[in-house]
């Protein structure tokens, strides 16, 4: 049921099940969060443009067939209207050696009669250290 309420629900709820799924390295649930349509989009980092259900889903299986990614995103920056919501955020990543990097992600999301799905995610290798939000308030 929660699976359902995730995929049904807002545009910020599909995206907390997508992240959730690729950190449990749960491909069933990841492709089932991203719209019916064959124009969607994926770009990984240094990578080619997916277009495709096919071609996404034989990337994540890849990228997911030694488990999930440890992925957490923050810095969300949202621009939305009634049929879509864009959304950036800051992917922080740990490694299993320990290493940490962060990465830039471009998340895209349409209103559709199954509810809100995704149809282009698109992250690229951030330079430096990890931005600062300039929406944080810094407490004296």
């Amino acid at each position: 049921m929660a699976a359902r309420k995730h995929q049904n629900g807002s545009a910020a709820e599909v995206e907390a099940a997508f992240y959730d799924a690729l950190n449990r390295a749960d491909l069933e649930t990841l492709m089932a969060l991203w719209a019916d349509d064959e124009e969607i989009v994926c770009v990984h980092p240094g990578g080619p443009r997916l277009i495709g259900h096919s071609a996404i889903r034989e990337s994540w299986s890849a990228l997911l067939e030694h488990g999930g990614l440890q992925i957490r995103p923050s810095q969300l920056h949202e621009t939305h209207n009634l049929m879509s919501s864009v959304h950036t955020v800051i992917e922080g990543i740990t490694a299993a050696s320990g290493d940490a990097a962060h990465l830039i992600a471009t998340n895209v999301y349409v209103k559709t009669p199954k509810g809100w799905r995704i149809v282009l995610h698109h992250v690229s290798v951030a330079p430096g250290p990890v931005p600062v939000d300039p929406r944080a308030q810094i407490l004296h």
